[in-house]
C-alpha cells in the first residue's frame, strides 16, 4: 500500500490553552461555525462558509477518526497511540485547508473518505491524514518532549504534535508560506508552537538542550549533520531519504544512544517533495551517515508531502 492558531475565541476554546497533557486528553466541544470564522479572521484568512457546509464537514470527522485508528492498529501491532488519537480528535482539520498562494478556502475537503494531499500553493501541501497519523506515531511523542519539524507546510503536523508535547518548533523555507502560516497557531490557543522562516538543513541551534524528536516532512538526499547534532541523547530523527521527485524514497528513523552513538532503521517507502536550500547545492558532507539497510518495520507505505 502507499501513504501516497482574541479573547472571545480563547474563552470558547479554553481547553486548547490548557497544559499539554490536558490538551491532549480533552476534545473541544465549542468548535462552532462562528468559532471557525473568528479563528480564520484572526489568522488573516477572512472567509465565509455556510452552516450546511460546516455541519457536513463535522459529520465526516467520526468516520475519519475510525480510519485513522484502524490504520494505526494495522501498522503498529494492533496499537493506535491514545495520545495521537486524542490529538487528532482535538484538531479542526478544516482550519488548515487553505491555499495561501491562491487565497482560497478548501475546508470543504476536510476529512475526505479517500485521504490525499491538497495543494497549498507555493509548492507545498497539506498531507493526507493517514500519512500524518503514521509519522506522528513513529515520532513516539510524550508530554515532556521538545520537538522540531522541518517543513511547516500547512502547520497541521506541528499543531498535531503540539497537542501532545511540551514545546513544538517548526521551520518553513518558503517565505510567503512560512510568514503566513505563523499566524494560525495563536487563534486556536496553541501557545506552545514557535515557527520561523529558514532553511531546515541547519535545524534550530538556538534551542538550548536540543530536541527529543526532529521530524522532517520533505525528502532529503542525505541526513543533514546539524539535525543529528541537535538530537538529545535518547532522541530520534524521523526523515525521508531519496532523490527529488523519484520513487524509491524511504522513511528512516535515526536514534541516538545515551552515549551519543547513532543508529538507523529503514522504515516504510514514501514519496515527498524535496528538501530545498542548502540540501540542493551542498555536496554530501563526509560525516553524513549512510542509512543502514534493514527490513521495513511495516508494510511499504508511500507518504505524500507532510505539513
Amino acid at each position: 500500500m502507499t501513504i501516497s492558531r482574541r479573547p472571545l475565541l480563547l474563552g470558547a476554546l479554553g481547553v486548547l490553552a490548557a497544559p499539554p497533557l490536558l490538551r491532549a486528553q480533552t476534545s473541544s466541544t465549542a468548535w462552532t461555525r462562528e468559532a471557525y470564522l473568528a479563528a480564520m479572521r484572526a489568522s488573516g484568512r477572512e472567509t465565509t462558509i455556510s452552516d450546511q457546509t460546516f455541519n457536513a464537514i463535522q459529520a465526516r470527522k467520526p468516520a475519519a477518526m475510525r480510519r485513522i485508528e484502524s490504520y494505526l492498529k494495522a501498522r503498529f501491532n494492533g496499537e493506535a497511540d491514545p495520545a495521537v488519537m486524542r490529538a487528532f480528535e482535538s484538531l479542526p482539520r478544516e482550519y488548515f485547508h487553505w491555499n495561501y498562494e491562491g487565497r482560497s478556502n478548501g475546508a470543504v475537503n476536510a476529512y475526505e473518505s479517500e485521504p490525499k494531499p491538497w495543494g497549498l500553493g507555493y509548492g507545498s501541501a497539506l498531507s493526507d491524514y493517514l500519512g500524518q497519523a503514521y509519522m506522528t506515531q513513529v515520532c513516539a511523542p510524550k508530554p515532556e518532549h521538545v520537538v522540531l519539524e522541518i517543513g511547516t507546510g500547512s502547520g497541521y503536523q506541528s499543531s498535531l504534535l503540539s497537542r501532545i508535547v511540551a514545546k513544538q518548533y517548526s521551520i518553513e523555507i518558503i517565505n510567503p508560506l512560512g510568514s503566513a502560516v505563523r499566524h494560525i497557531f495563536a487563534p486556536l490557543g496553541y501557545s506552545n508552537v514557535e515557527s520561523r522562516v529558514g532553511d531546515g538543513f541547519f535545524g534550530w541551534p538556538e534551542v538550548q538542550g536540543g530536541f527529543d524528536t526532529i521530524i522532517v516532512t520533505c525528502a532529503a538526499q542525505y541526513v543533514p549533520p546539524a539535525l543529528l547534532q541537535q538530537i538529545k541523547p535518547g532522541g530520534r530523527l524521523v526523515i525521508p531519504i531519496g532523490q527529488p521527485f523519484r520513487r524509491g524514497q524511504f522513511l528512516y528513523i535515526y536514534t541516538k544512544d545515551e552515549d551519543g552513538r547513532v543508529r538507523s532503521r529503514k522504515d516504510v517507502g514514501v514519496y515527498f517533495i524535496p528538501m530545498t536550500g542548502a540540501m540542493m547545492n551542498r555536496p554530501r558532507p563526509a560525516g553524513a551517515p549512510n542509512p543502514e539497510p534493514a527490513a521495513p518495520a511495516a508494510p511499504a507505505q508511500a507518504a505524500e508531502p507532510a505539513g
